[in-house]
């Protein structure tokens, strides 16, 4: 919207006067100081109340010859104005940020025929057609008086959302088939609340997954987004959807407020806003109360089994759901420490909510990544026990949770080699929630274990769709490639992934996988040196080198790593890294009885997929022990 060609003279909200001609504010009649560009901030926002003033317009007024440190002027400009003002960016009266994108005057402002220090009573008249009067909030505590006038701000925001979108809510818009929920914004001032904030955001985008027909971005691909400032055409974009939520949470004490609105880009029409505020302990049904309206506006049809999935809602013990939350953070940082810190974390939910299932499903998915090789922090025998007592139990307090039912079949394929179980426990897993991005990513790897190359390909496309800037999905698709022996496409994947996350260890070293079987030898070991670099000496990387180092013709080099390896404690060597050496080395019998005891130990048969073991497909011992561990015979 453009700025009015005739902009009223005189400004009134609250006890405040803003004097457009003089460029000065005033409050109870005294003058404060506030000039240059944070006034001119301040009277923009002004003239368009409640409605989005972006950052682009911004600086085409502003600063329109700024190239650089425009994000510097901008937050120190507002920052002033705000202490004029008296305002806050967590809990504000007046100026609303909103993420990524520009600013809202959440006020009602009122213009008065003449100068206000020159009238004793001005009859103002209000800008919004409610004809709406500003009214100063009663004497109360802070807290209370704080809660209230968050309130007000929100209910009058909302309500001017409210009327852009109505011409467009009685025309027929088109269905929405894919949305990104951007991260919420975390108002509470705390920076310790940021769990919250992305707990909550986790939940919503889990409580869409459940709806077939829609097409949801995971997580960790949101995630990247979050305290960047980039327009939603621009964002919607690089994701491949047609409509994004993005909103706020303030919690205060036991109470949590959810402001939501729904976005259709590119063309920028709010579909929907609305605000929803309970308990602490309703936090759970506040999160179905927003995903059953945003379904309800984007005419997506649900079956009855997806209605009742979003209905359906329980409480919790306000500190299990904390620690729940907390739990999940960590979990998804996917490092070693981030894992042990996430198995604390549901441990203490579990303790204050016996019988709360997404803690024990967080539990299995934390102790079933603990034990793989990328982490090495639990032997597999201990950490398949603990992960499949968790997942059990899961189920056993709620059979409906998809989560729970991807932690099942993902230890049961990585540690039991139950194939028939895992297949059903992933499919009952999409079934419940088509939109979980890790449930076909887990699965992606079951498929190919079982043979079933391209389809299981297939499936981490499906898993990249869902979470496309994912970088450990992005990784595990070069990783299927390669097994296909497609080498030039995974070297381009890996090189894709890179490109989102240049210092993504996994990145490297499947690039330097996929070159090593190019026969580019100099290339993949300085991509092996690189992950090590990056992530230390995991067995993996030490392995994967040595391999490269074998081939290549460098032995001594090779086989000293090997007994390096020999030399470390199980858990942190794996020994079916040291396999993998000795099959480039060319020496079979010391291969197979390093993979024998992987074999006693329980080890993630997925590496036997790899290209590094294809000299020993034709071994009669190797055809044996993926016989034993009930893998289909190589052809």
């Amino acid at each position: 919207m453009q700025q009015p060609a005739h902009p009223p003279r005189y400004l009134k909200f609250g006890v405040f006067e803003a004097d457009l001609d003089a460029r000065e504010l005033r409050k109870a009649g005294k003058l404060l100081p506030l000039q240059g560009q944070p006034f001119q901030l301040l009277a923009m926002l002004l003239q368009r109340p409640g409605e989005l003033v972006t950052r682009e317009e911004l600086q085409a007024v502003l600063w329109p010859q700024t190239v650089v440190d425009f994000d510097h002027g901008l937050n120190k400009a507002v920052s002033k104005a705000r202490d004029a003002l008296g305002d806050s960016a967590e809990n504000p009266r007046f100026i609303q940020t909103v993420a990524r994108r520009g600013y809202r005057f959440l006020a009602d402002v009122a213009v008065v025929a003449r100068a206000p220090v020159e009238s004793a009573a001005p009859k103002p008249v209000t800008t919004h057609s409610n004809d709406a009067r500003a009214v100063a909030p009663p004497r109360t505590s802070w807290r209370h008086a704080a809660w209230a006038l968050a309130g007000l701000a929100v209910a009058l925001s909302l309500w001017v959302a409210a009327l852009r979108m109505t011409s467009a809510s009685k025309s027929s818009a088109p269905q929405v088939r894919s949305l990104a929920v951007l991260p919420l914004e975390n108002l509470s001032g705390d920076s310790s609340q940021e769990y919250f904030a992305d707990g909550m955001t986790d939940e919503l985008i889990t409580q869409l997954a459940q709806i077939r027909a829609l097409r949801v971005i995971s997580r960790s691909s949101v995630m990247s987004y979050k305290h960047l400032h980039k327009p939603l055409t621009e964002i919607a974009r690089e994701l491949n959807v047609e409509a994004v939520v993005e909103g706020s949470i303030l919690r205060s004490g036991d109470r949590v407020r959810i402001t939501a609105q729904l976005i259709r880009v590119p063309a920028d029409e709010h579909i929907w806003a609305q605000s929803f505020e309970g308990n602490l302990g309703d936090t759970l049904a506040l999160q179905s109360k927003v995903a059953q309206a945003v379904a309800s506006r984007i005419r997506v049809t649900l079956s009855s089994t997806e209605h009742a999935a979003l209905q359906k809602t329980q409480s919790v013990n306000v500190q299990a759901y904390d620690d729940y939350l907390k739990g999940r953070f960590y979990w998804n940082q996917r490092t070693r420490e981030g894992l042990k810190q996430a198995i604390e974390y549901f441990k203490s939910s579990i303790a204050s909510e016996p019988k709360y299932a997404e803690a024990y499903a967080g539990l299995a998915d934390s102790y079933a990544l603990s034990g793989d090789w990328e982490y090495g922090i639990l032997a597999p025998a201990q950490a398949f026990s603990r992960a499949k007592q968790a997942a059990y139990q899961a189920l056993a307090l709620n059979d409906s949770l998809s989560e729970a039912h991807t932690s099942l079949a993902f230890v049961l394929d990585l540690y039991a080699w139950d194939w028939e179980g895992a297949e059903e426990q992933y499919q009952l897993a999409i079934g419940l929630s088509p939109g979980y991005a890790t449930a076909h990513h887990w699965y992606a790897f079951h498929l190919l274990l079982m043979d079933h190359i391209g389809a299981g390909i297939n499936e981490l496309r499906i898993a990249e769709s869902l979470d496309p800037l994912s970088l450990i999905i992005g990784a595990d698709v070069a990783d299927a490639l390669c097994i296909a022996h497609r080498f030039d496409e995974s070297v381009q994947q890996s090189r894709k992934t890179l490109t989102l996350g240049p210092n993504f260890a996994l990145g490297h070293f499947e690039l330097g996988q996929a070159l090593v079987q190019l026969r580019q030898y100099d290339a993949a070991i300085a991509e092996f040196q690189k992950a090590i670099e990056i992530a230390g000496h995991r067995a993996v990387f030490d392995s994967n080198l040595a391999y490269a180092y074998a081939v290549s013709g460098r032995k001594a080099e090779a086989a000293k790593i090997a007994k390096d390896l020999e030399m470390r404690p199980e858990s942190n060597a794996a020994n079916e890294n040291i396999a993998l050496i000795y099959a480039g080395l060319g020496e079979p019998d010391l291969a197979m009885i390093w993979l024998n005891k992987a074999y006693d130990a329980r080890f993630n048969p997925s590496i036997l997929l790899r290209p590094g073991f294809d000299s020993l497909r034709s071994d009669v011992r190797f055809r044996d022990l993926r016989r034993r561990i009930g893998l289909p015979a190589d052809l």
